[in-house]
């Protein structure tokens, strides 16, 4: 499958998902979609493709910033604040990947995001 076939089922795909979302389920579309992202700009830093590296961890850090900025605050008490500030220094830590060029440090990255979106993953099966 050529690239601009493979992006325009992904898009068309991704906008089938989001549109009968609910809200933890379009937090696991982001995640999964974020853990994809990383997952080229970890081959990106390997492979020494500076510019690609650059944009594929802008769009992380995009996603990321959005997962953040969804946060309901002032609902979800100390376990939402300790949430933004995991995806606060996951954020930080990925411009010091693409600062270092460290494929570990996104690799550092991607256990966190697992880790949260397996607890995103139990929210969604506990409340259906």
């Amino acid at each position: 499958m050529n690239q601009d076939a493979y992006g325009s089922y992904h898009s068309t795909n991704l906008e089938s998902q989001t549109a009968r979302a609910t809200p933890v389920e379009l937090v696991l579309v982001l995640t999964d979609g974020l853990l994809e992202e990383l997952a080229r700009a970890r081959g990106h830093i390997v492979g020494k493709r500076y510019e690609q590296k650059a944009l594929s961890l802008d769009k992380c850090t995009q996603i990321i910033n959005g997962l953040a900025s969804s946060l309901d605050y002032d609902q979800g008490g100390e376990v939402v604040a300790n949430l933004g500030r995991l995806y606060d220094y996951c954020a930080a830590r990925l411009y010091r990947a693409g600062v270092e060029m460290d494929p570990a440090v996104i690799d550092e990255v991607v256990g966190l995001l697992t880790t949260i979106r397996a607890g995103w993953q139990g929210v969604q099966e506990k409340h259906g």
